[in-house]
């Protein structure tokens, strides 16, 4: 499969070693694919949900090499730290890796952007996702956002409430956010994911409720 040779995601696998850093895949372009159609029976990614995947890939591989634990959801918070808009967030995170012997500002600068990824994955990889019909990708990638969203601002809350003493064990532990849509005329409640494939909430009531767990 052709790529552009000048392109930053190419340039940061070969630079980190990436090219079989998706164990589903044999390659992690072939990866990238397939999480972004939605193939092999998985759910479609955003190009900033793909993003994201991507770069814990990058830093995952940069702790292996380096014996930084990566166990638990310590990439994911280290991530969030490491791409925070609070400069001392970010700086402490610099500071972290450094100790470790990681060039924490160099890793920030190779990790790309949605932009790159979509140029990568359009471009570079010739990729074209199937005709979307009743459902279009906006709304699936809006709701991945929204949980996105949810989860790190949760994992920041018991980042913080960890560092004061008031729950332990946050950092070898994962957050998971699900979006629940429940029918307004009984108990019935599904997962959203559910809800798409069978098309419908409740068989017995028409009137639903979305709310985020």
């Amino acid at each position: 499969m052709p790529t552009d040779p000048g392109c930053k995601v190419d340039l940061v696998v070969d630079q980190y070693g990436l090219e079989s850093a998706d164990p589903a895949y044999e390659s992690i372009d072939d990866g990238l694919l397939a999480r972004w159609k939605g193939t092999d029976d998985r759910t479609q990614m955003g190009y900033r949900s793909l993003t994201e995947w991507f770069n814990k890939r990058l830093l995952k591989q940069v702790y292996d090499e380096h014996g930084r634990d990566a166990l638990g959801a310590r990439v994911d918070s280290d991530y969030e730290a490491l791409r925070s808009d609070d400069d001392l967030v970010s700086e402490e995170m610099v500071e972290s890796l450094l100790a470790d012997g990681i060039d924490g500002e160099r890793v920030r600068e190779d990790m790309v952007s949605y932009g790159t990824m979509r140029t990568h994955l359009k471009d570079c990889l010739d990729g074209e996702k199937p005709p979307q019909t009743a459902e279009t990708e906006w709304e699936r990638e809006s709701l991945e956002m929204a949980r996105e969203v949810t989860r790190e601002k949760a994992e920041r809350a018991l980042s913080s409430l960890e560092t004061k003493g008031r729950i332990d064990g946050v950092e070898t532990s994962t957050v998971e956010v699900q979006i629940q849509i429940s029918c307004g005329s009984c108990p019935t409640r599904v997962p959203f994911e559910v809800a798409a494939e069978r098309g419908y909430v409740c068989e017995q009531h028409d009137q639903t409720h979305v709310t985020s767990d």
